[in-house]
């Protein structure tokens, strides 16, 4: 190689080593790198501000939804949707109140409202697509809300999203089922959310 090539490729390298460089201590990065720290940040953010910490349940929104007395973002409380479980809505407009709705809302306050409550998260996933926190709740006599309502009829298993106590909470509902307990005494299955209905077509209950 004669001396002129060995400088070109000399400099060629030192171009490219010089580049590398500015690209590693400027703003820009490369979308890949961001991934997973979006992924990750606001489930370790939410275990280190919410996971096995104790607050006070100030409102029940409806059966299966409730605020803590701690701010989150631009709000004053921190709304919390119960893991694993699905009550009767009574505040969706398109369906209304549903069969047992009031009943769930008003055992959940019951039990919950005022309540100094340990919060417990799952570790893959905090939020779910509203943005409200996934949690199970441990209320004062040491009991899980979110179990509690489900074994006394007041929630279905929601067995649209993998979690932790799956197959538990599948259990629990079954044998509030077979045991007639709270909405399972009386619905009909129109009554019942539309994703179940399409989950469970040959669920035993009155039609």
């Amino acid at each position: 190689m004669s001396g002129r090539r060995r400088n070109i490729v000399f400099a060629f390298c030192l171009l490219a080593l010089f580049v590398f460089i500015w690209l590693d201590h400027s703003q820009i990065t490369p979308a890949w790198q961001g991934w997973p720290r979006a992924q990750e940040q606001p489930n370790a953010y939410d275990f280190q501000k919410y996971h096995e910490k104790t607050f006070t349940i100030v409102n029940v929104v409806d059966g299966d939804t409730i605020d803590i007395d701690v701010p989150d973002g631009k709000y004053d409380h921190t709304r919390i949707r119960l893991w694993g479980i699905d009550t009767p809505e009574t505040k969706n407009p398109k369906t209304g109140t549903m069969y047992f709705g009031t009943e769930a809302a008003e055992f959940a306050a019951k039990l919950a409202l005022s309540k100094d409550v340990i919060i417990y998260l799952e570790e893959h996933r905090t939020r779910d697509k509203y943005g409200r926190l996934l949690a199970y709740v441990q209320l004062p006599d040491g009991s899980i809300l979110n179990e509690v309502l489900l074994t006394e009829g007041f929630a279905y298993a929601d067995l649209r999203f993998r979690h932790s106590f799956y197959y538990k909470y599948g259990q629990l509902e079954t044998i509030a089922r077979s045991q007639k307990k709270g909405l399972w005494r009386q619905v009909a299955r129109q009554q019942l959310p539309g994703w179940l209905q399409k989950r469970k077509p040959n669920l035993l209950i009155k039609k």
